[in-house]
């Protein structure tokens, strides 16, 4: 009876552990400053963390079809460096489409090379970090962007606005995740996303076109990073041209946190807010103590090894291998 009771306890772990660290961190939190809980800092929060979060529901569909996308940060520098240089040559109306095409044609190559060519996500994408990058520095000259008007242009409201009191990029991060919860969750395709990350050879057998998911799930990808790179650019209505460095490493925790599997075939679109939400809090909250910014970096780590190790025991059941 003991012996079951350590592995009931095991599996529980290994399944929700992450959430009953997280808990603790906000009941510790909360006890070292109370504005913490406050309703505006909840805002916050959620507010900043809704671009890593948009670009994280991207990644959910190809970490859920068996494959990784490590070009995320660099293909959200080239998309808001893209829109804000278009933003005064064509205008708002035309630069926030062009960009979208400009992105979406990176996923696509992205696609065709992991799907219909087969190659290794985790090769081809690492490659595509630093040949997006390249690509970002070339197109602005190494020089950061600025839009020239940041009084009178509508482009501000999709960073900046707020409807009925919500901030915009709550509302796009949180309408976002609804669709493509949907479309994950309750169409044939979201179904066909699932077989083909749980064994692609079975899914395959069973007239499933894999190398086709595979490859809109990068369009669904770098659609959410053309979206996050929006954003980022309406934000701030100026940009770095390295502004999405590193955060490939973040979205793919947020993903993995939320339950996602390395191995493919499992995982949510609300397990991924929920992921990039302990993220946000555990980061303001480090912040909030009097911790400096760079201890997050460490932080992350420490949550994406224990991320890992939680997705690896619940698969075996147990928390420790048996094998010494």
């Amino acid at each position: 009876m003991a012996e079951l009771t350590k592995q009931d306890i095991g599996r529980f772990l290994a399944r929700q552990g992450i959430l009953v660290a997280f808990v603790v961190f906000m009941i510790a939190f909360a006890l070292a400053n109370p504005r913490f809980l406050a309703v505006d800092n909840i805002f916050g929060v959620i507010r900043s963390s809704a671009i890593l979060g948009v670009m994280a529901l991207g990644v959910t569909f190809v970490v859920i079809g068996g494959n990784l996308d490590l070009s995320v940060g660099s293909m959200m520098s080239f998309s808001t460096i893209v829109v804000l240089d278009l933003h005064d040559k064509l205008g708002p109306t035309l630069a926030i489409p062009a960009m979208f095409a400009m992105t979406l044609a990176l996923g696509a190559f992205i696609g065709f090379l992991v799907g219909y060519l087969k190659l290794n996500s985790l090769i081809v994408t690492l490659g595509m970090l630093s040949a997006i990058h390249g690509l970002t520095l070339t197109y602005s000259g190494g020089k950061n962007m600025d839009i020239a008007d940041k009084e009178g242009t509508w482009f501000a409201v999709i960073g900046q606005g707020s409807i009925a009191g919500i901030p915009v990029p709550i509302l796009l991060f949180a309408g976002l995740a609804i669709v493509l919860s949907m479309m994950l969750g309750k169409t044939p395709f979201g179904r066909k996303v699932y077989a083909v990350g749980g064994n692609g050879t079975a899914a395959t057998f069973s007239g499933v076109p894999r190398a086709r998911v595979v490859f809109m799930t990068y369009m669904i990808s770098a659609f959410c990073v053309a979206t996050a790179g929006m954003m980022q650019a309406s934000r701030s209505l100026g940009s770095q041209n390295t502004v999405g460095q590193g955060m490939e490493l973040e979205v793919l925790a947020a993903v993995i946190l939320g339950g996602a599997s390395l191995l493919g075939g499992s995982g949510t679109i609300f397990k991924t807010v929920i992921g990039v939400l302990i993220l946000g809090f555990i980061q303001n909250g480090l912040l909030l103590v009097g911790l400096e910014f760079y201890v997050q970096y460490v932080v992350t780590w420490v949550i994406i090894i224990l991320a890992v190790w939680l997705d690896i025991a619940a698969k075996r059941g147990r928390l420790l291998s048996p094998i010494a």
